[in-house]
């Protein structure tokens, strides 16, 4: 039996890339939630709104349109029919998407949106209250982390590449700074479900990451789970 597969974690831990290789492996569908929040995040700032602002962000998530696709090198994120996958992960992006993303009113619509696309099951959901809030009864739960070291090495490797010559220091004080957004917030903080098998990825390769995450799917596949 197809399942729902949550993939929990703090930024920088590998839990994108993961998710990504992980859906490809199992031929499920990648639901990325944190690129949803910063699509949010973006709306907002493209329509002069606060990322604190509840009204006008629940009018704002009730117009506007986000649609995921696959494509060979990941998935594409459409806000309102424009592709904007780079535009979201910009450093802008990541810290608007920690403060829209505490939000109730936009986690209600985000949430909404999140089970339909996966409540039948066949998905890899990954974000930061995947099997804490939104599917908090599917067996195959994973939270994944890393030293913050680590963590900010990647995220600093990953604007490298999309062409952000962003300083290392700077990097790590904002991944500091959503962190403890993420873990403090009242709604929906950060935190590993107490059922979620815990792999630290630091030292890890992407490929054995990956590979422990599928044995189990595929074990609770088999099982019927």
């Amino acid at each position: 039996m197809k399942q729902i597969v949550a993939i929990d974690g703090p930024s920088g831990s590998g839990k994108s890339t993961v998710a990504a290789m992980l859906s490809d492996e199992l031929g499920y569908i990648h639901l990325d939630t944190g690129a949803m929040y910063r699509a949010v995040a973006l709306a907002a700032a493209l329509d002069n709104i606060p990322y604190d602002d509840p009204n006008r962000l629940d009018k704002l998530c009730r117009r506007i349109r986000i649609d995921m696709y696959r494509r060979e090198d990941g998935a594409s994120i459409y806000l309102n029919g424009r592709d904007v996958t780079e535009e979201i992960r910009s450093p802008e992006m990541s810290l608007g998407s920690s403060v829209v993303s505490s939000v109730p009113e936009v986690r209600s619509h985000m949430v909404r949106l999140q089970r339909e696309i996966g409540g039948s099951g066949g998905v890899v959901a990954e974000g930061r209250d995947m099997g804490t809030v939104v599917f908090p009864d599917t067996p195959a739960k994973f939270y994944l982390d890393a030293s913050p070291v680590e963590r900010a090495r990647r995220r600093w490797l990953q604007l490298k590449e999309m062409g952000m010559d962003e300083d290392p220091d700077k990097v790590r004080r904002e991944m500091e700074e959503r962190d403890q957004k993420d873990a403090s917030r009242e709604h929906s903080p950060l935190k590993r479900a107490d059922d979620a098998i815990h792999i630290d990825t630091t030292g890890m390769t992407i490929a054995q990451v990956v590979e422990a995450l599928a044995d189990k799917v595929k074990e609770l596949e088999e099982s019927g789970a």
